[in-house]
């Protein structure tokens, strides 16, 4: 049985501040099975622009994405925000042109977020990686609302060796970081993430991981400023045992807690 052919989406937050949690990425979906590839010529999903309302821009990415990403069988993304643009929001952008919206609508149908892509497409329940900590698990907006994936992070986690999971008393809240959002409402912002701080420390967790770059960067800052000593990693890093490969998000290499 052959291969399947799977495109890595990197997202721009990965391959500008955590190159690792691309390497894991990568690492987890050829564990299971999969042919991995990276194409070269790829860019921003366009998400940003979207949310601002600069359709046109977001529609000459989204048609290079479109491009370059054909002929796949499956294409990845170590993000519920970037995977949510691609699966929900690329065909509405192309209601005026058929045949992009028909290429669209079948890169959407095979687009993942990467968790939900080891559990529910190639059935992984398995990790092999161990890891000592109690972790807290944030879902992000995206990936919980439009892709449902809650479950399978922490399928995932309960496989790990080492690994407590601690539950948030409000996991489904919003982290304030909302992409734009951050930018336009700082201060809303502020207040959010600060409660969702509180919400990680109260449970007792010494690691909070989630599935979105965005979200821990914006978690990770909070959590600095308040001095706290709760380590912030991509869960992909966890699960591919790549840990000692760079320092906890927030953390310059070689910091001590």
């Amino acid at each position: 049985m052959s291969k399947p052919r799977v495109a890595l989406f990197v997202t721009c937050l990965v391959d500008l501040y955590r190159p690792t949690v691309g390497f894991a990425a990568i690492r987890l979906l050829e564990e299971a099975g999969c042919q991995v590839e990276v194409p070269p010529a790829q860019t921003c999903c366009g998400q940003p622009a979207y949310n601002s309302g600069d359709r046109a821009t977001a529609r000459d990415l989204a048609r290079a994405v479109v491009d370059e990403f054909r002929g796949f069988d499956y294409v990845v993304a170590p993000s519920g925000s970037c995977a949510g643009m691609i699966g929900h929001h690329y065909p509405g952008l192309f209601e005026d042109d058929p045949d992009y919206r028909a290429r669209a609508d079948a890169l959407a149908a095979r687009t993942y977020e990467l968790t939900a892509f080891l559990v529910d497409v190639m059935g992984v329940d398995v990790t092999r990686a161990p890891y000592d900590g109690v972790v807290a698990y944030h879902d992000s907006c995206s990936g919980l609302r439009e892709l449902g994936v809650r479950a399978q992070p922490r399928t995932l986690l309960a496989q790990v060796p080492g690994v407590t999971v601690k539950e948030l008393a409000e996991p489904e809240l919003c982290c304030g970081f909302g992409g734009t959002f951050c930018v336009k409402y700082p201060d809303i912002s502020t207040r959010m993430v600060t409660d969702k701080v509180a919400d990680i420390r109260a449970t007792g967790a010494d690691t909070l991981l989630a599935g979105d770059m965005g979200c821990l960067l914006n978690m990770a800052g909070r959590l600095k400023r308040e001095a706290s000593e709760v380590r912030v990693r991509h869960v992909a890093e966890v699960l591919a045992g790549m840990t000692d490969a760079v320092p906890p998000i927030g953390e310059a290499a070689g910091e001590r807690r």
